[in-house]
């Protein structure tokens, strides 16, 4: 189960922490009709009421986990003052908060000890949330070149999407659910049985076949939703009754119905129409484009949109908030993959609204990507949605290359937003242009493929492939830089009622020792003690995705301890306020890993200033990664270095394997 839960997608850890994955499986459900993706014959939430809750580890094992990922980042005289002020925390301060917030959860049972104070971490952030908290996942393009075109894939895309909105809105979306023995438990004749066992013990009843149920609490906020600026905190709002598609295209919005009045969705031919007038539209990009607004800082666009609406744009910002989803139809086609990376994640803020729970960004040449704001979840419901409409909208296409549009009045049906702009707001939207556009051009990417072998491999050689990865990074800093620094790796609790996500700490004594050896030039072990080290590497860190994949990481504890503290106006303890703990929640390294058919790659930001963020994939024979960072950072160096690593580990491996 640990090895499915290694990551939630794109969870965020700390006050900006970096985006993570969960691999899920795609369900065919029977033969699913021209509304639905699929039916399944057990309901959406059939296993939510019954799902165990999330644990508060025990505090004497926090503090020991606590210390030793601290080990390999401190010399010996900061570890001990460390060590002495954990001791003091957990026999006084420690004890106290860890027994309150047991007791609080004791009173909450309906969800998780983490879940509030999450929602808050994030609503509560102030920065922009493009690059500091919105990620991208692109998906892989139709093996059918002529069905990448911009508007067949678009118009598939948008029928596949609604039929996903049906699908889970009638329960009849298959529910999430890891197998660890998919002969007993991911079957037909399994599901016929567990549909008749009551909710309130379906989860037990998936559990004696060692099947793992997830929590799908996130899904309702997928569509119809939108994160509103508010002063000091903003909200997520959700307007089931919308039945519109916001579609952005040179800065210029277009609305127009995607379900009929009996909730149908509109003909396939009429989208395809739609879509084609708006593609054809020759109005001007506007001098003023609104959605440069939704990249500032939070508080200041909370006055800006409060003066939108008093300056006569209510109704248009309410349809721009209750629209299924953003579509943002883009004028040019990618050059590479590093422009892809960058137009994705960030683009140029012209035909971009950020606020919206996802936006499908498709380009001229029919790439496509979905770019989210992160706060009402943590990608795991994103990426079942990727894997639902790629593999709908490219087995089931709504629409063929030869598929002519409708012959509908579009210019009826499809209605172009206006927005009234004074001189205050003309400026303000001036201003955050010149700020966004400072602020992208500053961020590098670079990306590395290594084909001498992937998860095969190493699987042969007995070695975790994430273990690898990971160790490839702290040898490819230390290489670079000479240091060991805090690594983040987020891993899913998706296995307890409203679990978020949990940290593990790949920088460790053992990638520490491992990687000084790697690295060394003047004394360098033999291959058998190296492989020795790659194994003790690979054990280690799959013990800390164990767990953490269970709830038994140390961060979100520590975390929600200094939360309560800090509710209830307490001083913060001592413990907090080491500069030790401050480092090792400084993600110099922030990573995250996605491996899905119907995803080609994703990206996010350094959540530092200092860090590099990467997003990295384990395929069966090649592996490769995708990595941001800022000025103070050299992004190609850094994949040169990885790539490097690697070379020495299956260096060292394939002598190994070639002896045996």
């Amino acid at each position: 189960m640990a090895q499915l839960l290694t990551k939630s997608c794109f969870g965020r850890g700390g006050p900006a922490g970096p985006p993570c994955s969960l691999l899920l499986r795609a369900y065919s459900a029977g033969s699913p009709d021209t509304e639905y993706v699929h039916r399944s014959i057990v309901p959406t939430m059939h296993f939510q009421k019954s799902l165990p809750r999330l644990p508060i580890p025990k505090l004497e094992d926090t503090m020991k986990r606590y210390l030793n990922a601290q080990t390999p980042l401190l010399d010996a005289e900061q570890f001990s003052k460390t060590e002495q002020l954990a001791k003091t925390f957990q026999a006084g301060a420690g004890q106290q908060l860890h027994d309150e917030l047991v007791s609080q959860d004791k009173q909450n049972k309906h969800t998780s000890y983490i879940s509030g104070p999450w929602f808050d971490m994030y609503l509560c952030a102030r920065d922009s949330i493009v690059l500091n908290f919105n990620p991208f996942m692109s998906f892989t393009p139709d093996s059918r070149p002529e069905y990448n075109n911009q508007l067949i894939r678009s118009t598939n895309m948008v029928v596949s999407a609604m039929r996903f909105l049906k699908t889970i809105r009638a329960g009849q979306l298959e529910p999430e659910v890891f197998h660890l023995a998919p002969a007993k438990s991911d079957t037909a004749r399994f599901k016929r049985l567990i549909r008749w066992v009551p909710p309130s013990l379906s989860w037990y009843g998936a559990y004696m076949v060692n099947a793992y149920p997830l929590d799908m609490s996130q899904y309702f906020r997928l569509f119809n939703s939108t994160r509103l600026p508010k002063l000091n905190r903003d909200e997520l709002a959700t307007d089931e009754s919308g039945k519109h598609l916001l579609v952005l295209r040179n800065g210029n919005f277009y609305v127009f119905d995607v379900f009929d009045r009996d909730g149908n969705i509109a003909k396939a031919s009429e989208i395809q129409s739609h879509l084609q007038y708006i593609l054809s539209d020759s109005a001007p990009t506007p001098e003023f484009p609104l959605g440069y607004l939704t990249s500032e800082e939070r508080n200041t666009w909370a006055v800006l949109r409060q003066k939108l609406v008093d300056n006569g744009n209510g109704e248009a910002l309410k349809k721009v908030d209750s629209a299924v989803f953003c579509l943002c139809l883009d004028d040019f086609p990618v050059k590479d993959l590093i422009h892809l990376s960058h137009n994705m994640l960030h683009g140029s803020g012209l035909n971009r609204w950020y606020d919206k729970s996802f936006s499908i960004i498709m380009t001229q040449d029919g790439t496509a990507a979905v770019n989210f704001e992160h706060s009402w979840g943590d990608g795991v419901a994103v990426l079942r949605f990727l894997n639902e409409v790629y593999k709908d909208s490219t087995q089931r296409p709504a629409v063929s290359p030869q598929s002519p549009p409708a012959k509908v009045d579009s210019s009826k049906a499809v209605h172009k937003l206006s927005f009234h702009l004074d001189d205050a707001l003309k400026s303000a939207i001036s201003a955050a242009r010149k700020k966004f556009d400072s602020t992208m051009s500053s961020l590098t990417i670079a990306s590395m493929e290594f084909k001498r072998g992937g998860k095969d491999f190493l699987k042969t050689q007995k070695l975790s492939p994430d273990a690898i990865a990971q160790l490839s990074f702290q040898m490819a800093f230390l290489r670079q830089y000479g240091q060991t620094v805090a690594t983040y790796e987020s891993c899913s609790t998706a296995a307890f009622k409203h679990g978020r996500t949990e940290t593990i700490r790949p920088s460790s004594v053992f990638t520490k020792k491992c990687s000084e050896a790697f690295v060394s030039k003047s004394s360098r072990p033999s291959a058998a003690e190296l492989r020795s080290m790659l194994e003790q590497c690979s054990k280690y860190h799959g013990q800390l995705t164990k767990e953490a994949a269970m709830g038994q990481g140390f961060d979100r504890h520590l975390f929600g301890m200094r939360n309560l503290a800090a509710s209830k106006g307490l001083a913060l303890p001592e413990f907090y306020q080491d500069p030790a703990y401050t480092r090792i929640n400084h993600n110099i390294l922030s990573t995250s890993t996605l491996t899905s058919p119907a995803v080609q790659f994703g990206g996010f930001a350094p959540v530092v200033a200092d860090g590099f963020g990467v997003g990295y994939g384990m395929h069966d024979d090649w592996m490769g990664c995708n990595v941001s960072a800022y000025p103070a950072r050299d992004v190609k160096q850094f994949v040169q270095c990885v790539h490097q690593s690697l070379e020495d580990i299956f260096k060292v491996l394939e002598e190994k394997s070639v002896k045996s």
